[in-house]
């Protein structure tokens, strides 16, 4: 699997309008990058309690789906990384009450403090993660997309809007 473009001019490039440019890269990798889609999720993504995380958790579910009719596979693949991410968060306090796994400043884990109300919430994530990434229709245009814009020898013609690291 190929990693994440971070070299991209993130803040010049609206991903709607050139989805070839678009990486899917790892997981969550450019969640908070990628616009509008970025915009558009983020003020749903949220995960306090059930309640909240149901709320969130359908909202984004919905915009999948709305993408999903609009054969938007960038919208698609950002709303089942910010529901992934509900779920990793939600995970990381449900173990860490603090959210903070490893102690400051070394790569000591933090001792486990179970938080079931958070466990709760990132179950209520997974869930529609799950069904996000296993969508027959999302997993078809995932292998198209990588197909027709992540080979190397596409990607090395995908020159707008990447850093060339000049200074002017």
């Amino acid at each position: 699997m190929k990693e994440f473009d971070y070299s991209l001019d993130f803040q010049a490039i609206d991903f709607r309008q050139q989805p070839e440019l678009y990486q899917i890269g790892r997981g969550e990798q450019g969640v908070l990058l990628v616009e509008p889609y970025k915009s558009e999720i983020l003020p749903y993504w949220k995960f306090k309690n059930p309640d909240i995380a149901r709320q969130s958790a359908d909202k984004i579910y919905s915009l999948f789906a709305q993408y999903k009719a609009e054969d938007d596979f960038v919208g698609m693949d950002m709303a089942r990384k910010f529901l992934q991410m509900g779920y990793t968060r939600s995970r990381r306090y449900a173990n860490h009450k603090s959210g903070r796994k490893y102690a400051s400043g070394s790569k000591t884990v933090l001792p486990r403090e179970e938080d079931p109300i958070k466990a709760q919430s990132a179950r209520i994530f997974y869930e529609k993660w799950q069904l996000a990434k296993t969508d027959p229709v999302y997993v078809r245009l995932a292998v198209r997309h990588r197909d027709q814009c992540e080979r190397p020898e596409i990607a090395a013609t995908k020159s707008p809007g990447v850093s060339q690291g000049v200074e002017a």
